[in-house]
C-alpha cells in the first residue's frame, strides 16, 4: 500500500502556497501556470465562496464582501465581516487550507489529510493554536507546526555537508522575522529569533498609497482613501507598481475614471521613481535591520560568524533590503530559490522527513557570476571611467530580469556606449567584457538625462542587453549568446458545520465524521484522550498558556517550543520523548512559580 502523503504548506499573509515531495525533491503544486494562491476569502451575493485568485478580483469591487491579510488577525478572539456573515480568523484561514489542500488532491489523484503548516518564528501560543485550529477545521491533521525560517533552512540545508551557522531573513506580506540558525548534521537548530508579527509588504504598499493618495488629493481635492472601491483600486496599483520597482528604476500608475468631480471623471497617472519609493519605505527597511542586530546579540554572535544569508518572503525582492542587509553584513544574501515558494518548500521538506522520504538537495537554475555594465564612477577621490555596475547579481535564479537607470555626463551628449561585463571585481576592467553596442541620437538636453539599461538573462544562458532613453523612449539592445489562534471544542464544532454548510461539503470531504464531532462537543479533541501521557500532558499545556502571557519574553519562547514539542511527540506516539519534555517545561513553570 502506498504511503500515506504528507504535504507541505506556506499560509502567507498574502500569498499561499502548497508543496509536496516528488522524486527525492520538494515541488510547489501550480495551478493555472502558478504555485500562488493569493490568500483571500469572500463571498459573493448569492454566499458562494471564493477563494484566491477570484476573491482578491472581487475585492476591488466589494470589498466589504472579502477578507484579505487574515492573517495577521491569528490568535486574536475577534470575529471578521464577510457580506452579512462574520467569521473568526481561524474559519478564514480554514478556507485558504482547504483549497490548498483540494489542489494537493487534484495533483496527487487521492485524498490528502495529513500536513506541515509554517507560521512566523515569532508567532506566539495563541496564534500558533489558531493555525492548528484552522488546520482542523480544513479536515487536515497538522502534524508539525513549523518555523518559517526553519523551512527556508532546510531547503538551503538538504544535500550540504559540514555546519552551517545560517542568517534567515524572512519579509513577507505582513510579518517579519529574523532567525539565526545552527546547521549540522541534519538538525537545524533556531538559536535566536526576533521580528515583528505586524510588518511586511502591505506595511510597504500602505506607505505607496499614502504617498499616491496626497498626490491625486493635492491636484483634485478628494482623498481616495474615503471611498471604499477607489481605495481597492489605488491599493491593486500601488501593489503592481512595488512588483515593478523590484526589477525595474520606475513605475506608472495609470488608474482611469478612479474619482468623479462636479460630474467630471478624474484620472490618475503618476510616475514613481525607485529611489523615491525607497526614502518611503527606508524607516521600515530599517527596522529589520536593527531586528538583525538584536538576534546577533542574542545569540552572542557578529555578522562576520554567518556563513550564509538566506531570504524568504516576497518583499525580501525589495533592493534596498539585499543593499542594506550586505551594508551591515559584509555578506551578498542567497536568493537562489524563490523567495515566494522556499518556505512552503521547506515545508514539504519536514514533511518528507516526517513521513520517512528521502530528501535530496533542491535543484534550482542560478546565474553563477554578476553581469552589468561599466559607468562613469570614483576611485581615490578621482573619476574612474570604468567602474563595475551590477545589474543581475551572482545566484540570482533564472530567467531574471533587471534594470537600471544611468545618467549622461555631458550637456547635449548625443550618445551612449554600453561596455557589457561579467564578474564580481568593483574595476570593470577586472571582469569579462561580454559586449558592446552604442546608442545615438540621444536628446540635446543638459547632463543627467536619464538612459535605462535592461538586462534579460534566460535557462540558456542567452543575455539579451537593452539600453533606452527615457525621455524619448530611444532605444537599442544586443544579444549576448552563452553569457552565462484558539478555539473551545464546542466552538470548533461549530465552526466546523459552519464552514462544511458554507463550502456545500459532507462531513466525508472535510475529513470529520459524526462521531469526531461528538466527540469534538465533549470535549475530547484527541484520540488519544485515554493516554495517561496524554492526559497529563494537556493539563501541563493549559497550565502553561494560562501563565504565558505574565512571563518575560526569553521564557515565552522556550515554553513556546517546549509545548510544540511536546504536542508533536504526544500525536506520534514518541513517549520517552514526550515525557522528557514534559518533565523540562514542568522544572520551568515550577522555577517560574515559585520567582
Amino acid at each position: 500500500m502506498d504511503q500515506e502523503p504528507i504535504i507541505g504548506i506556506d499560509l502567507g499573509t498574502t500569498n499561499s502556497e502548497v508543496a509536496v515531495i516528488e522524486s527525492g525533491r520538494p515541488r510547489v503544486i501550480e495551478e493555472d501556470d502558478t504555485g500562488i494562491l493569493p490568500s483571500v476569502v469572500g463571498l459573493t451575493e448569492d454566499d458562494r465562496v471564493l477563494v484566491g485568485q477570484p476573491a482578491r478580483n472581487q475585492w476591488l469591487l466589494a470589498p466589504e464582501r472579502t477578507i484579505r491579510s487574515v492573517k495577521r488577525r491569528m490568535g486574536e478572539d475577534v470575529k471578521l465581516p464577510m457580506g452579512n456573515r462574520q467569521f473568526s480568523p481561524q474559519e478564514v484561514s480554514a478556507i485558504i487550507l482547504r483549497a490548498l489542500k483540494s489542489r494537493a488532491e487534484r495533483h496527487l489523484g487521492r485524498a490528502v489529510r495529513k500536513a506541515v503548516i509554517t507560521v512566523p518564528a515569532y508567532f506566539n501560543d495563541a496564534q500558533r493554536q489558531a493555525t492548528r485550529e484552522a488546520g482542523e477545521l480544513a479536515g487536515l491533521e497538522v502534524v508539525r507546526i513549523l518555523n518559517e525560517p526553519t523551512a527556508a533552512s532546510l531547503v538551503y540545508e538538504a544535500g550540504q555537508k559540514g555546519a552551517q551557522t545560517v542568517l534567515v531573513y524572512d519579509l513577507g506580506g505582513g510579518t517579519f522575522d529574523v532567525s539565526i540558525v545552527r546547521i549540522e548534521n541534519n538538525v537545524v537548530e533556531v538559536r535566536a529569533s526576533h521580528g515583528d508579527t505586524h510588518l511586511g509588504g502591505d506595511d510597504f504598499d500602505a506607505l505607496l498609497l499614502n504617498h499616491v493618495a496626497a498626490h491625486f488629493e493635492s491636484r483634485h481635492g478628494i482623498d481616495l482613501r474615503n471611498d471604499r472601491r477607489s481605495h481597492a483600486r489605488l491599493l491593486r496599483a500601488v501593489e503592481q507598481a512595488k512588483i515593478r520597482l523590484s526589477a525595474d528604476p520606475y513605475a506608472r500608475i495609470d488608474e482611469e475614471f478612479i474619482a468623479e468631480k462636479s460630474g467630471q471623471a478624474l484620472h490618475l497617472s503618476l510616475e514613481i521613481e525607485r529611489r523615491e519609493y525607497e526614502n518611503l519605505i527606508r524607516p521600515l527597511i530599517e527596522r529589520t535591520t536593527a531586528a538583525v542586530q538584536a538576534a546577533l546579540h542574542d545569540a552572542g554572535l557578529l555578522a562576520e560568524d554567518i556563513d550564509r544569508i538566506v531570504l524568504a518572503g516576497g518583499a525580501t525582492r525589495t533592493p534596498l533590503v539585499r543593499q542594506e542587509l550586505q551594508e551591515r553584513t559584509g555578506k551578498e544574501p542567497h536568493l537562489e530559490v524563490d523567495p515566494d515558494l522556499c518556505v512552503a518548500m521547506g515545508a514539504a521538506i519536514q514533511a518528507g522527513i516526517i513521513a520517512g522520504q528521502d530528501v535530496g538537495a533542491v535543484l534550482v537554475d542560478v546565474t553563477p557570476h554578476t553581469f552589468g555594465i561599466s559607468v562613469l564612477g570614483e576611485r581615490g577621490g578621482l573619476p574612474y571611467p570604468h567602474q563595475f555596475s551590477p545589474i543581475i547579481r551572482k545566484n540570482t535564479s533564472l530567467p531574471a530580469s533587471r534594470s537600471e537607470v544611468y545618467f549622461t555626463v555631458f550637456d547635449d551628449q548625443e550618445s551612449v556606449e554600453i561596455e557589457v561585463f561579467q564578474g564580481e571585481d568593483a574595476d570593470a576592467l577586472k571582469n569579462t567584457r561580454i559586449g558592446c553596442f552604442r546608442v545615438t541620437g540621444l536628446s540635446h538636453v543638459p547632463s543627467h538625462n536619464p538612459v535605462t539599461c535592461r538586462l534579460d538573462l534566460d535557462l540558456n544562458g542567452m543575455l539579451k542587453v537593452t539600453a533606452t532613453e527615457k525621455r524619448t523612449g530611444l532605444a537599442k539592445d544586443i544579444i549576448i549568446d552563452n553569457a552565462m489562534s484558539r478555539f473551545e471544542a464546542q466552538e470548533m464544532s461549530v465552526a466546523g458545520r459552519r464552514l462544511r454548510e458554507l463550502l456545500g461539503d459532507d462531513d466525508e470531504d472535510l475529513g470529520l465524521d459524526a462521531d469526531a464531532e461528538a466527540a469534538a462537543e465533549q470535549d475530547s479533541i484527541a484520540t488519544g484522550s485515554d493516554d495517561p501521557v496524554y492526559a497529563k500532558s494537556r493539563g501541563l499545556v493549559e497550565r502553561a498558556r494560562a501563565m504565558l502571557a505574565a512571563m518575560p519574553v526569553e521564557d515565552q519562547d522556550t515554553v513556546i517550543r517546549l509545548t510544540e514539542r511536546i504536542h508533536d511527540t504526544v500525536a506520534n506516539g514518541e513517549s520517552d520523548e514526550a515525557k522528557k519534555a514534559m518533565q523540562e517545561l514542568e522544572d520551568i513553570l515550577f522555577y517560574l512559580e515559585e520567582a
